[in-house]
C-alpha cells in the first residue's frame, strides 16, 4: 500500500513540475505576453491566459487517468489534480516572487538553502535503505559542494546584474501582468489568484475523468469548438462577413473577438451536438456498416458529392484572404504528395526536395517573364509552359539522384541536403546572374489566362491547385497499388531482401526521385505565378524541412494524412502570423509530441497503422 501511495505521489510531483517548467519555459521565450494579445472571448479571458489554464488542465487529466489506472478513489484523484494546478503555478509563482524588488531577499536565501535541502532529501534516502553512516555524511557534503557551486553561481549572477530581467529580458511587466490576471500592483493578490485558478483548472481536470463517458465527450468537444473559434475569431469573422450582413457580425465579434453571449450559446450548442454525437454516433456508424452494398455505395456517392460541391464553392465561401491561404495549403499538399513518392513509398530521405520546386519556379519565370530576364518577350503562357517545368524538375530529379544511388539513410539524407543547399547559392551566384537575375530574381511574370479570363485573384487560381493535387493523387494512388509502388515499398522494409527478390534497386530509386520531383516543379510553377515574382531567398532548406514535417505529422504514406499535416502545419501559422516568432519553437515540440505519442501521424495509412499496432517491425528488428 505504501509502494501504491509513492507511486501515486511521484506521478502527480513529475507531471505537476513539467507542467509547471513548461509554464515557465513559455513565459521565458515570451510566448505568454506575445498570445495575451489576442482575446479568445471579449473581456473574460486571452489566449495567453488560456495557456495558463490549459496546462494544469490538461495535465491534471492525464495524471488523474493514470490513478484512476491505479484504482485510486475519487477524493484521491481530485486531490492529485488540485496537487498538480498547485504544482503547475509553483515555479512561476518563485519567479514572480524573484522579480519583485520588495521579495528579493527570498532569492538570495533560497539559492543558498538549496544545497542544504537537496542534500539532506537524498541523504534521507541512503538511511532509510540501510546505508552506511560514512558513505550518508560523504554523500551529504559533495551534494552540498556540488549544488552549491551551481546555486552560489546564480545567486552571483543576479546580485551581479541586479535585476532578473536582465538575465531573462521577457520576464517582463507585460508577462505579470498576464501571469497575475492583471494584478501587477498588488502581487500577493494575483499570486493567489494564479494558485487558485490554476489549482481549480486541475480540480476540473480530474473531475472530467470522473465524469460519465457520454457527457465527458460532450463537455469536452463543447470546449474545444468555443476555444477554437474564439482564439481564431479574426478568421471566422472573415469566412462569415462573406455570408453574413455587418449588424449580425457585430452581435457575434467585436472586432475580431467573439463576444460573451454567442460564446456561451455556441458552447451550449456545440455541447448539445457532441451529446447527441457521443449518444447516437456509433448507432449510426454500425447502421452505416449493416446497410446493404448497393446502399452504402449510394450515401459515400452522395457523400463525395457534397464534398466535392464544397470543395467547388470553397474561394467563395471564405473570402480573399483565406482562399489565398488555401492556394498555399494546395502548393504545400503538391509538394507532400511528390515527396510522400520517395519517402513515404520508397524510404529515400529527400532533405533537397527544395531543389525540384525551384527549378520549376524558375523555368516558369524565364519562359513567360514579360520584364528585363524574359527570354522570349512572353511568348509562352503558364499553360505551355507547365508540362516543360514538370520535365525539368524530372531531370533535376534524375540527375541529383543518379550520385546518391548507393547511399541510404542519414548519408542520404546528408547528401540531398547539400544538393538543396546548392541550388539555393547557385541561385544567387552572379555566375547565373544574367539568366535568373541573381539576388534580384525574376519578375513581371504573368497570370494564368484562361478562355480568355486573367486567373490573377486567389479566388481563381485555387482551382488550378485543386486540379493539379487531384491530378497527382490520382496518379499516387494508382502507383500505391501497382507492382512500382510494391517494389517502392519492398526497398522501404529491407533493400538488401528486395535486391535479392530481384528488384532492381538501382533503377526503382531512379524512377522514385524522378517521379518524386514532378509534382515540385508544378508547385514550384504555380508559386511563381501566384506571387509574380520569383527570388532565391523563397527557396532555402526550410521548404523541404516544412515537406517533410507535413508528412512526418500527416502520416507517412497516407495522401490524406499529407492534407491534415498541410493544413496544421501551413495554414494555421499563416492564420497566426502575429505568433510567427514562434513557428519554429511550436514545429519542434509538435514533431517531439508526435513522435512520441502518434509515430504513425495523425491520418497514417492502413500498412503503418498494422504494423506499429502488431509490431511487426520490432519482432523482425529482434530476430535481427
Amino acid at each position: 500500500m505504501n509502494m501504491l501511495r509513492s507511486q501515486r505521489a511521484r506521478t502527480v510531483l513529475t507531471l505537476g513540475l513539467l507542467s509547471g517548467a513548461f509554464i515557465l519555459f513559455i513565459g521565458a521565450v515570451g510566448m505568454i505576453a506575445a498570445f495575451h494579445e489576442r482575446e479568445v472571448v471579449d473581456g473574460v479571458f486571452s489566449l495567453g491566459q488560456l495557456l495558463l489554464v490549459l496546462a494544469p488542465f490538461a495535465t491534471a487529466y492525464i495524471a488523474s487517468d493514470r490513478l484512476r489506472e491505479s484504482e485510486a478513489e475519487a477524493q484521491v484523484m481530485i486531490i492529485g489534480g488540485v496537487a498538480v494546478g498547485l504544482l503547475t503555478a509553483l515555479p512561476t509563482v518563485i519567479l514572480l516572487l524573484f522579480n519583485s524588488a520588495e521579495y528579493r531577499f527570498l532569492l538570495d536565501l533560497t539559492l543558498k538553502l538549496v544545497p542544504f535541502v537537496v542534500a539532506t532529501i537524498y541523504a534521507v534516502r541512503l538511511h532509510r535503505i540501510g546505508s552506511d553512516q560514512r558513505l550518508i555524511i560523504g554523500s551529504w557534503l559533495a551534494i552540498v559542494v556540488l549544488v552549491g557551486i551551481v546555486t552560489f553561481s546564480f545567486a552571483l549572477i543576479f546580485e551581479i546584474k541586479g535585476d532578473l530581467r536582465t538575465v531573462l529580458p521577457n520576464i517582463s511587466r507585460d508577462w505579470v501582468d498576464v501571469v497575475t490576471f492583471d494584478h501587477r500592483n498588488e502581487l500577493m493578490t494575483g499570486i493567489f489568484t494564479l494558485l487558485l485558478v490554476s489549482a481549480g483548472a486541475g480540480a476540473a481536470g480530474s473531475i472530467m475523468v470522473l465524469a460519465p463517458p457520454i457527457p465527458r465527450k460532450a463537455l469536452l468537444y463543447g470546449l474545444g469548438v468555443t476555444l477554437i473559434v474564439g482564439a481564431f475569431g479574426e478568421t471566422v469573422r472573415l469566412i462569415l462577413q462573406e455570408n453574413v450582413d455587418r449588424d449580425t457580425l457585430k452581435l457575434i465579434f467585436r472586432r475580431d473577438t467573439l463576444r460573451q453571449n454567442p460564446a456561451l450559446l455556441l458552447f451550449i450548442v456545440s455541447t448539445i451536438s457532441g451529446f447527441l454525437w457521443a449518444k447516437f454516433g456509433q448507432q449510426a456508424h454500425l447502421g452505416f456498416s449493416n446497410l446493404e452494398p448497393s446502399r452504402r455505395r449510394a450515401v459515400n456517392g452522395v457523400g463525395m458529392l457534397v464534398f466535392a460541391g464544397i470543395m467547388l464553392m470553397l474561394p467563395w465561401l471564405i473570402g480573399r484572404t483565406l482562399s489565398d491561404v488555401a492556394v498555399t495549403i494546395g502548393i504545400f499538399v503538391l509538394m507532400g504528395l511528390g515527396l510522400n513518392i520517395a519517402i513515404g513509398l520508397a524510404g529515400l530521405l529527400d532533405l533537397g526536395y527544395v531543389t525540384n520546386y525551384a527549378v520549376g519556379a524558375y523555368i516558369l519565370a524565364v519562359l513567360t517573364s514579360i520584364g528585363p530576364l524574359g527570354r522570349l518577350d512572353g511568348v509562352f503562357t503558364f499553360w505551355m509552359v507547365i508540362p516543360v517545368a514538370l520535365l525539368a524538375a524530372m531531370c533535376a530529379g534524375f540527375v541529383f539522384a543518379v550520385p546518391v544511388l548507393r547511399m541510404r539513410g542519414d548519408y542520404l539524407a546528408i547528401a540531398t541536403l547539400g544538393f538543396g543547399e546548392i541550388i539555393g547559392k547557385l541561385a544567387i551566384s552572379d555566375w547565373l546572374k544574367p539568366l535568373i537575375g541573381g539576388a534580384q530574381g525574376v519578375q513581371a511574370i504573368p497570370k494564368p489566362i484562361f478562355l480568355g479570363i486573367e486567373l490573377k485573384n486567389p479566388e481563381e487560381l485555387y482551382y488550378i491547385v485543386l486540379v493539379a493535387s487531384l491530378v497527382t493523387l490520382f496518379v499516387s494512388i494508382r502507383l500505391n497499388n501497382s507492382r512500382t509502388g510494391r517494389q517502392w515499398m519492398a526497398i522501404r522494409e529491407d533493400e538488401d531482401v528486395a535486391t535479392a527478390m530481384g528488384i532492381d534497386t538501382s533503377r526503382a530509386k531512379l524512377l522514385a526521385f524522378t517521379l518524386s520531383a514532378a509534382t515540385g516543379g508544378v508547385a514550384g510553377a504555380i508559386f511563381a505565378a501566384k506571387v509574380g515574382t520569383v527570388f532565391p531567398n523563397s527557396f532555402t532548406v526550410f521548404i523541404s524541412i516544412n515537406v517533410l514535417s507535413l508528412i512526418i505529422v500527416g502520416g507517412i504514406a497516407s495522401n490524406p494524412g499529407i492534407v491534415v499535416g498541410a493544413v496544421v502545419l501551413i495554414g494555421l501559422p499563416e492564420l497566426l502570423r502575429e505568433f510567427s516568432d514562434f513557428r519554429f519553437l511550436m514545429y519542434g515540440a509538435l514533431l517531439v509530441i508526435m513522435m512520441i505519442k502518434r509515430p504513425q501521424g495523425f491520418v497514417p495509412s492502413k500498412l503503418v497503422s498494422h504494423e506499429i499496432r502488431t509490431g511487426v517491425k520490432a519482432k523482425v528488428a529482434a530476430a535481427d
